[in-house]
């Protein structure tokens, strides 16, 4: 570790006469020590001036000889024992002068400081740089209180380490090159990182199959000529975004890329445009799970003082980026700031920073998302995740368990490598994110099993608000995201089709459930309504069309016992509206359907009774009322078991049925 003071001959220049009067006859200054001991230091100055140390430090010990209480002699013979890499001499030397007097020097209090740190001594580090901090001629106070907070945070840490044994991913990753910068999808199926060969940064991707990671292959889709160095890869695995120096496509240094699966391919490598690259240098992003939010790191203007900084920038309605802001001075320091990983949560951000408190250099830190939108103080990962060395990225597995990263160090023996590879590590508990799971399907013709592309969004039942919108590619998959504490809806639509709905009640869940594994077959509009769409028939029908299946709307709900329609119900019911307007033919049968627990006869009228509610609501929205009927069938339609609490909460359903 460099110490931060421009030159160690800066003690050549002590304060020339006593400070402390009270001491004052237990030692001798330069003033003060007779004529042979100050041309001894005088020689012994200009030898340490020309970097000729050895004959600096018997000068220096000569002098002592004849005064053994010459201060400034014992502060530049400490001095030269440090330069001379003799650091526990050095430490000896500044204690036995400051024991002379310890407000003599205050920059010889800074620097017994930042030896004792070097040595780990943390807790007497502690003690001198608050005694530097304290004298009335210390002249770099900011930066000595932050190396206060250091080793002060570093001394508790030591005395309390967090669970930490990393384990090599192994042969199919790690080679005899560099291999760094992991990035993973949200089903921990698929890793994407950067390896080094020679002066080349190109991407390698894994992937897992029960539990062991595949050999890794070149990304040749998305790799240049160029540097492809940072990346991240979204939660779905099918957008890549990265930076890359690639010259002739660049606005500054290095810019950020990306690149998407479009019918089973990576597309070729764009430019992300401005406003997000710059003339300044733009790297390490990571993208949101839904894709709507991107962090990375730049030293362009808007930061803290010229440093890397993190800043962030929000997807538009037409698809653009906004401007990019630097986070708050709460995350950005006038250190550096970087590798941003936003968790799949949404509400949890891991970075690296230079700036708060930590063990020294590059610590790793998380800051977490407040109710009111804004981030919480950072929290340092702990010892000994963080070392006095420098640490790298981290990305975090989806159910916050496992954690990511890239050393060129052995954590086992903590010695030098000749490359980096790639590491896990059990994540301890105060430093996961919130419990989040996922929902992975595919969508498919009913019919033909044909994969459909389709609009998938996932909905917020209590506010309303899109929670995340995608397209799916040609083979018909997507995968989203879904933190716990929230219920959400879920529609699939395409042109053409019916749409299909599911509901997921997580707002009672506070631990990580297994995620939704979907096979979603949409039913194709029959081509005898669509054809009429222009001379809708002017009557309802009693008769339902054979060829299609009750669609169930999983997102209309009801108080207990009751017909009354819940809030949460509207987006499902407007979704029904918005179908029935677009298709002027289409004529429809709501059907209420109950579990078996009470009176027939009540749970006949009550399924009734719900499916007017459902009636009514269309009619008042401006759907004409001969499109519509409606029929309760209590409990003698079961879809499933009225055994179990799931069972029944399935026949409890409403659903509508196309007639001819």
């Amino acid at each position: 570790m460099v110490i931060r003071i421009a030159s160690l001959l800066c003690l050549l220049f002590f304060t020339q006469c006593s400070v402390a009067q009270t001491a004052q006859g237990s030692y001798v200054t330069k003033k003060t020590a007779s004529a042979k001991a100050k041309r001894l230091y005088d020689r012994g100055v200009q030898y340490s001036r020309a970097n000729e140390n050895k004959k600096a430090l018997k000068d220096f010990e000569s002098a002592l000889k004849i005064e053994p209480k010459f201060i400034n002699a014992q502060f530049m013979w400490a001095g030269v024992q440090y330069n001379m890499k003799n650091i526990e001499a050095a430490e000896k030397g500044f204690e036995k002068g400051i024991a002379l007097d310890p407000q003599y020097s205050a920059k010889a209090l800074n620097q017994l400081a930042y030896i004792e740190k070097e040595l780990k001594k943390y807790e007497e580090a502690a003690q001198h740089f608050q005694a530097y901090i304290d004298h009335p001629k210390a002249k770099n106070i900011p930066r000595a209180t932050k190396e206060l907070a250091n080793v002060r945070f570093a001394a508790e840490a030591i005395k309390n380490p967090v669970p930490f044994d990393p384990i090599s991913l192994g042969e199919a990753t790690n080679t005899e090159h560099m291999e760094y910068l992991p990035s993973l999808s949200a089903d921990g199926e698929l890793l994407v990182f950067t390896r080094r060969i020679g002066r080349q940064e190109d991407f390698y991707f894994s992937k897992n199959v029960n539990g062991a990671w595949m050999p890794a292959k070149a990304l040749d889709a998305v790799n240049t000529q160029f540097n492809e160095g940072a990346q991240n890869i979204s939660a779905d695995g099918k957008f890549l975004i990265f930076a890359s120096n690639d010259d002739k496509n660049s606005y500054g240094s290095f810019d950020l890329f990306y690149s998407e699966v479009k019918n089973g391919r990576w597309t070729k490598p764009k430019n992300m445009g401005q406003p997000i690259n710059s003339r300044s240098w733009e790297s390490q992003p990571s993208i949101s799970a839904d894709r709507q939010t991107l962090y990375f790191v730049s030293d362009r203007a808007g930061g803290k003082d010229g440093n890397s900084d993190i800043f962030t920038s929000t997807r538009k309605a037409d698809g653009t980026w906004s401007t990019p802001k630097a986070m708050s001075d709460v995350i950005n320091t006038d250190a550096d700031e970087q590798a941003p990983f936003i968790h799949p949560d949404g509400q949890t951000l891991y970075f690296v920073s230079q700036g708060h408190p930590g063990m020294g250099g590059d610590d790793l830190f998380l800051s977490r998302k407040q109710a009111d939108g804004t981030w919480g103080k950072p929290q340092n990962l702990g010892y000994p995740i963080n070392t006095t060395a420098n640490e790298g990225c981290l990305v975090v597995s989806l159910d916050g368990t496992t954690a990511y990263y890239f050393s060129d160090r052995d954590p086992k023996t903590n010695k030098q490598k000749a490359s980096a590879d790639l590491y896990s590590f059990p994540l301890h508990e105060k430093a996961r994110p919130l419990p989040v799971t996922y929902v992975k399907a595919t969508i498919s013709d009913a019919e033909t099993d044909k994969k459909l592309q389709a609009t998938v969004n996932i909905i917020d039942l209590k506010t309303g608000a899109i929670h995340s919108t995608v397209q799916t590619d040609a083979d018909g998959t997507f995968l989203i995201c879904l933190p716990l504490g929230k219920n959400y809806a879920l529609n699939v639509s395409k042109e053409k089709y019916l749409f299909h709905s599911e509901n997921f009640a997580l707002d009672q869940s506070n631990n990580l459930t297994k995620p939704y594994l979907i096979d979603i077959a949409l039913q194709a509009i029959p081509d005898v309504i669509i054809a009429s769409n222009d001379t809708p028939k002017p009557t309802a029908s009693t008769t339902p069309l054979p060829e299609v299946k009750p669609i169930i709307l999983k997102n209309v709900f009801f108080e207990t016992g009751s017909a009354a329609l819940k809030d949460e119900s509207v987006n499902e019911l407007n979704r029904l509206k918005t179908l029935l307007v677009e298709n002027s033919a289409m004529r429809i049968q709501l059907n209420g359907h109950t579990d078996n627990v009470g009176n027939d006869a009540a749970n006949l009228k009550l399924s009734d009774d719900r499916a007017k509610a459902v009636y009514d609501f269309l009619v008042k929205n401006g759907i004409n009322s001969n499109r519509l009927s409606y029929k309760g069938f209590g409990e003698s339609e079961p879809i499933d078991t009225n055994d179990t609490p799931e069972g029944r909460q399935n026949n409890r359903r409403t659903t509508f049925t196309i007639m001819n």
